[in-house]
Order: C-alpha cells, then sequence, then structure tokens
C-alpha cells in the first residue's frame, strides 16, 4: 500500500532540525553570462519558494554533484551531454566567509521531523516546496538544506536560501572545455557513462 508524504506541520516550531555547522566550498554549474550566486526566486527546482517568498542557490560539494544535479534530470535516457551544453554553462567555486547552518536531509535528520526520501528524491517537488518554506521559516533560521543528489545518492548538495548571500564568494573557473578542465571532464563522463555529443 502505498502511503502519502504528509505535508509540514502548521507550526514550524514543531519541527526537531538537524543542523550541521559547515564550512567546506561548494562548485556550482551555472549558465554562461549569469551571475554564479544568482537565488532563483521562482518555482522549478526542488527545494525553491513556493511563490517567490525567497531565493534559492543550488550547489554541491564537489564537481560531480554539480555535474549530474544539472545534466542528470532525464531519467531513462541514454546518457548524452552535448557540447553546446557544456560551453553554455560554467563551474564555479563557492565559498562562504562563515559556517553555513544547513537543515540535514541526508539520514537520520528526515525521520527527527517527521519525513522521509520522498522529500529529497520523490517527483512531488511542489511538496518539497512547502518544505522548504518551512524550513525557511522555522525559528532556528537555517541557511539552507542539506540533501543528496538524486541521480547519485553519495553526492552531498545543498539548497542555500537567500539569508545566506552576504556571506557567499564565487569564483568563476570556465566552462568544462576549458583546457584546465578535460581532465576532470573526461573522469566525470567515464564515472557517468555519459557520451559527449
Amino acid at each position: 500500500m502505498s502511503v502519502q508524504h504528509p505535508d509540514p506541520p502548521g507550526s514550524t516550531d514543531a519541527l526537531r532540525l538537524l543542523i550541521r555547522r559547515i564550512s567546506y566550498g561548494w562548485y556550482r554549474i551555472h549558465h554562461t553570462g549569469n551571475p554564479p550566486l544568482q537565488f532563483g526566486t521562482r518555482p522549478s527546482n526542488r527545494f525553491d519558494s513556493p511563490a517567490g517568498e525567497f531565493g534559492v542557490l543550488y550547489v554541491a560539494k564537489d564537481a560531480y554533484g554539480a555535474f549530474i544535479e544539472t545534466f542528470g534530470h532525464e531519467t531513462g535516457r541514454t546518457p548524452l551531454v552535448t557540447q553546446a551544453e557544456l560551453q553554455a554553462r560554467e563551474i564555479s567555486i563557492v565559498s562562504s566567509t562563515r559556517a553555513l547552518r544547513l537543515v540535514d536531509l541526508r539520514g537520520e535528520g528526515l525521520s527527527r521531523m517527521g519525513a522521509d526520501a520522498a522529500l529529497t528524491s520523490g517527483s512531488d517537488y511542489a511538496l518539497s516546496r512547502r518544505w522548504a518554506m518551512a524550513l525557511y521559516r522555522h525559528p532556528r533560521q537555517p541557511d539552507g538544506i542539506l540533501y543528496r543528489a538524486r541521480h547519485d545518492p553519495a553526492r552531498t548538495c545543498a539548497a542555500l536560501f537567500d539569508r545566506a548571500a552576504l556571506a557567499l564568494t564565487a569564483r568563476q573557473t570556465g566552462t568544462l572545455l576549458v583546457p584546465a578542465h578535460l581532465g576532470l571532464l573526461a573522469d566525470i563522463l567515464d564515472r557517468y557513462g555519459y557520451g559527449l555529443g
């Protein structure tokens, strides 16, 4: 019998959050020409605000996580990325001037607040956005959400709330097609079994 994942409780105070303090840097793949620290407010990704109430910046702990979160959305198709797709995006390294306080949804943090992995890997993005709103409004004021990449659960990703913006800086490093990144690109494509078109 299938059980539908619950909505967050009416009172965000009731949520028992597992918050980690994270100091490491992050990787982000974004459209060339867009600033690397652009917090999206339109509801299009998993932990976006439901109606533009706050902005979200998506990052990954390493370049592999950033790649698979960017190019791994179409489950069931032959894994392929084109040179045009790679040329249209660049990779940036995001750093923080302080430890970020992130709600950990990679393990026991889900159970502690009455959720499960459908929140971080399911297809009901409207549900995930309602939970993101609840976490954003929580009295502990977290800087964002830690979660596992849907297409490679070994990779840690984060959805950073706009309240963390003043603590962040970014260094743009070019596309994955620049000579300095070709070795990394080859390893990523090999690891995920992607062809290059």
